[in-house]
């Protein structure tokens, strides 16, 4: 696939700068065929075939690999002095194509096949207890990292036998070594509490047997991403890069926001007049709604939508619950309803698409909002967050975020709070790419919108 996506990009970007010029001699681009296996060799050695990888950090290995080549081929022809003959702007349309192409073909790729039984690595996860569940659901959730769960192991008896998902705990820890002899090279310890020593006995034991070998640290609610070991004069230690700290990294994410919004304006103003009018013709009322949330450092902003309820929404809703009392504890827990009187013909088609959101634009370009970012919440949540509410004051909310991109309101309000947090801790512009990627093909889908 990744050969595929680089051939198409120069393909399509020859064809059209020929269709530009027809004086292009492009058959002399045939000539650079066989060059292209330098693209998958090269996502080889950045390690993009193994397994386990996240999404944030494949695209930023495959765009720093793209581009290396592309650089690469550029400077072998310039310095075979036949620069002259190839086309700059295809050369540049092509790189701009296989940044974007290599992805989709990669996301593609893992939607056909990552269910399938031979997809991935089998791996062995030492521990069922609370840890080795949580690894087991976490890779049964997202099959497209590549590691397939296959057996847990235990020294617990009680726990032999019980499942974990569509995973058995198959006896204790020395059943590792049979796994091991028949071909297992993926193997996790999830068994953060075990006192030091016997933690350094199994990681003895267990690493002369497995290739590949992760172990799980009790750092829970710590950062995940952009972590890397380093060696201290021999002793481990892990070092976290703050993005949130580095001005540079702030400054791109502004850029990022500003640069697409200032890119796509004219359909962003063309889609946002049509749906102005549909709003206005719909029913009586205004065009946009406004409401109190709060931003960074915990400063409230006026965020706007467009309008999608009717504009007695707050007695019509009583109204509701009081002739439906069996969906009060659907309100109060989500502060939404899967079948909401409240919302208008055109709102409902608004808020299956997230459209309704789309004058949250002029929030990013003030400043008060980003296109990527915790969901923006109102007074009345801050008290669900607990003490998770400082990290979330400590970014921008964002137009779109983990939570969107990660079943919507099909997600309970605790698997919001943890998905902004985790997104706080972990945040970088890859990550906001990665988000931004998903969020147009959830919005596609218009899965677990209502």
């Amino acid at each position: 696939m990744d050969f595929a996506a680089i051939s198409i990009a120069m393909g399509l970007a020859i064809y059209l700068r020929y269709l530009w010029d027809r004086s292009l001699l492009w058959d002399i681009y045939l000539d650079l065929w066989p060059m292209l296996f330098l693209f998958p060799l090269t996502f080889w050695l950045a390690g993009l075939y193994g397994v386990g990888i996240a999404p944030p950090e494949e695209l930023r290995r495959s765009t720093y690999s793209t581009s290396l080549v592309f650089v690469a081929l550029g400077a072998a022809t310039f310095m075979y002095k036949a620069g002259a003959d190839y086309s700059r702007g295809a050369f540049v349309f092509a790189w701009g194509l296989a940044l974007v192409l290599v992805p989709l073909g990669r996301g593609l790729v893992r939607h056909l096949f990552a269910h399938r039984s031979w997809w991935g690595a089998p791996v062995l996860v030492l521990g069922a207890g609370k840890t080795g569940e949580m690894v087991v659901r976490a890779l049964e959730r997202q099959p497209g990292l590549g590691l397939r769960p296959i057996a847990l192991l235990d020294d617990d008896p009680s726990k032999h036998g019980q499942k974990i998902g569509k995973v058995r705990v198959e006896g204790g820890l020395n059943l590792a070594e049979q796994y091991a002899q028949a071909g297992v090279q993926h193997a996790i310890v999830a068994m953060p509490g075990v006192p030091r020593n016997r933690l350094l006995e199994l990681l003895e034991a267990h690493g002369n047997r497995f290739p590949h070998l992760i172990v799980v640290p009790d750092l829970f609610g710590f950062s995940s991403l952009w972590v890397a070991s380093k060696d201290i004069g021999g002793v481990l230690g892990l070092e976290v890069r703050q993005n949130l700290l580095r001005g540079g990294s702030r400054l791109a994410k502004r850029l990022l926001d500003v640069g697409l919004i200032l890119l796509f304006s004219p359909i962003i103003i063309g889609v946002c007049c049509l749906l102005a009018l549909l709003v206005r013709l719909d029913s009586a009322g205004p065009i946009f709604y406004t409401q109190n949330r709060i931003g960074h450092g915990r400063k409230p902003f006026q965020a706007w939508k467009f309008r999608t309820m009717v504009p007695d929404a707050d007695a019509v809703l009583t109204k509701y619950l009081e002739t439906h009392p069996e969906l009060k504890e659907e309100w109060l827990r989500d502060q939404k309803l899967r079948n909401d009187p409240r919302i208008t013909r055109t709102g409902r088609f608004l808020r299956k698409t997230s459209l309704d959101e789309l004058p949250q634009l002029w929030n990013v370009l003030r400043g008060e909002m980003s296109l990527v970012g915790p969901r923006p919440i109102v007074e009345a949540e801050i008290e669900r967050y607990g003490a998770n509410f400082a990290l979330y004051t400590r970014v921008l909310p964002g137009l779109t975020g983990l939570w969107q991109v990660s079943g919507r309101n099909d997600t309970t309000y605790p698997e919001r709070v943890a998905l902004d947090s985790y997104y706080v801790r972990n945040w970088s512009v890859w990550l906001d790419l990665y988000i931004l990627a998903r969020t147009v093909w959830v919005v596609l889908a218009g899965k677990g919108a209502y």
